[in-house]
């Protein structure tokens, strides 16, 4: 059975994974300290860790006993970029609302 790659979208479909990436861009930490910040196993992080590594956000150096997770933000781009095309929808929505809140007036 092969390994599934999980790509940025997957990484980021859940909550705990955002928040890990929100702590990190904060700054770098160890799964002790990442740990720490949320109700589960270490386990559980280490299996977070392991989608968001795969995914290209997050790198971990070893660094004495420790590996030291940081941020790497340049995946997030693709996600900007898909979500750049969706952006037409929602100033569309506003401009619309302006124009009905306007005219009611």
């Amino acid at each position: 059975m092969s390994a599934v790659k999980h790509d940025v979208f997957q990484a980021i479909a859940d909550p705990t994974r955002r928040e890990v990436l929100r702590l990190l861009s904060e700054k770098e930490m160890p799964i002790s300290a990442l740990t720490s910040h949320f109700p589960m196993s270490r386990t559980a992080i280490a299996k977070h860790l392991a989608i968001l590594t795969e995914a290209e956000l997050v790198s971990g150096e070893k660094i004495g006993r420790e590996k030291i997770y940081r941020l790497q933000p340049e995946p997030l781009a693709e996600l900007k970029d898909w979500l750049a095309y969706y952006e037409q929808f929602w100033s569309n929505k506003l401009t619309k609302l302006k124009y009905v809140l306007e005219d009611n007036e």
